[in-house]
């Protein structure tokens, strides 16, 4: 494993910016989004203006217990552009989801909105604008809230870490590049960085015992980039995904993470003293260490396999009287839209999409239609089998609720609230209509989302 990421010469390790602590019942916290200047960039580097939450990369850990009620105030101080606080996975209510145009009012550079509302799962989510989201995710707006079990029902671990997963795509001088439109972008992959960083640092670095057992909670906040972990000196089982608590942990030797998609990890360290443990992403030119654990003694002994973590309380799935609304998913390069599809209530053919910047379509839709992709009843099982005729993978996000996947003979994957489906797949999903709303579920590769994958769902 190569020790460090170098997409620029010369490339040092960053020190790990400031994190916000816990938050307490009923604290308001504000967040400001608003430009900053960091050193993103190793050392040598001038510092990168970004666009951050309280001038911090990542913007600050929200750490509340299960129970309690989040506020938070965003205060817009963008150059020039609407904003909106989006909670990732978290289930809520309608009116608190952050859809600019379907949930609330954009909030206009030099006004507020103020977010309230019970944290009803415990688990891993993030925090994003859901408007000019390409730009303002690329920029840095994105971060992390933890939501605690109860004292009683946490694991039994050494350390709680949160280690957020970014790409940036950076000029030579550590400017973001501003080409957040580019088409290629857009008709392809999406957005992918030349700079991997995790909690804004080329690399994560602790010490840690032989024998030491942790919790970390990895988050992917890039908008394209699928990361393909691997493992060195530790024992890693995967515990929760998206939140949500697996019903056993379960031993692992790799770890998929798609854009907006989390993992829980409960990890031990078992490299010897004087070694270290590594968690390394497999890209196509080499494996790349982004986390090391330096690995001390005397070590501790060895543990048991970790126990579950505490459900959530979630809807029963109702398969057998469930309705089945397919999607399919259609465009992009080298596949095209070769019938056209139907953008703004006209239908068009793909040269007048493309110079629309649209080149991604649902059942022939491109973009947010009039009519919702499916109208539920409350309380209503709905089945949507996802079929992918494009030539790129694509993280298909739900908002409000989770699902899970529809394996063979009806068996039932993991809870999710986003899930990866690669080229030629057909992946369904299952729902409960638990929330009454009409809720945004689309693409979470920002650069296909804006370009055609989006859709939404109304529950009444």
């Amino acid at each position: 494993m190569l020790r460090r990421r170098e997409v620029m010469a010369g490339a040092a390790a960053l020190p790990l910016l400031g994190l916000a602590g816990r938050a307490g019942a009923g604290t308001a916290t504000v967040l400001r989004a608003a430009p900053a200047r960091v050193q993103l960039a190793p050392e040598g580097y001038p510092e990168t203006e970004v666009w951050a939450y309280n001038g911090q990369l990542p913007g600050p850990i929200l750490r509340h217990e299960r129970g309690h009620v989040l506020q938070v105030r965003l205060e817009n101080g963008l150059p020039g552009q609407d904003s909106t606080i989006h909670w990732h996975g978290l289930r809520l209510p309608n009116e608190m989801d952050g859809v600019p145009g379907l949930t609330q009012a954009p909030v206009p550079p030099g006004e507020a909105f103020d977010y309230r509302f019970a944290l009803r799962d415990a688990g891993t989510f993030w925090y994003h604008p859901h408007a000019h989201s390409v730009e303002q995710i690329s920029r840095g707006l994105a971060g992390v809230l933890v939501v605690e079990e109860r004292q009683a029902d946490r694991p039994d671990v050494d350390g709680d870490e949160v280690l957020v997963l970014d790409d940036w795509r950076m000029a030579s001088d550590a400017v973001i590049r501003d080409d957040f439109g580019a088409w290629h972008d857009m008709s392809h992959a999406g957005r992918l960085g030349n700079f991997v960083t995790v909690n804004a640092a080329p690399e994560y670095r602790r010490k840690g015992r032989r024998g030491e057992r942790l919790r970390l909670r990895l988050v992917n906040t890039a908008t394209a980039r699928i990361f393909t972990l691997r493992f060195r000196g530790m024992r890693v089982w995967l515990a929760a995904l998206d939140g949500m608590p697996l019903e056993g942990p379960e031993a692992v030797e790799e770890v998929v993470i798609a854009p907006a998609q989390r993992a829980d990890l409960l990890v031990d360290l078992v490299a010897e003293p004087g070694e270290e443990a590594l968690i390394a992403s497999v890209e196509r030119d080499g494996t790349y260490a982004l986390a090391g654990f330096e690995v001390t003694g005397p070590g501790r002994a060895a543990r048991a396999a970790p126990a579950a973590l505490p459900p959530n309380d979630m809807p029963m799935l109702e398969l057998g009287q469930a309705r089945a609304v397919p999607l399919v998913m259609e465009g992009g390069a080298m596949r095209g839209l070769p019938e056209g599809a139907v953008w703004r209530g006209s239908k068009m053919d793909m040269r007048a999409l493309a110079e629309a910047g649209q080149f991604w379509a649902f059942n022939g839709m491109a973009g947010m239609a009039e009519a919702p992709l499916v109208e539920a009843f409350l309380g209503e099982t709905i089945r949507i089998p996802m079929t992918n005729r494009t030539a790129f993978s694509h993280a298909m996000h739900l908002h409000g609720m989770h699902f899970r996947e529809v394996l063979d003979d009806d068996r039932l994957g993991p809870w999710r609230d986003t899930l990866l489906v690669a080229p030629g797949e057909v992946r369904e999903i299952a729902f409960v209509a638990e929330s009454a709303g009409d809720w945004m579920f689309h693409c979470h590769m920002p650069s296909h989302q804006m370009s055609g994958m989006m859709n939404w769902i109304r529950v009444s």
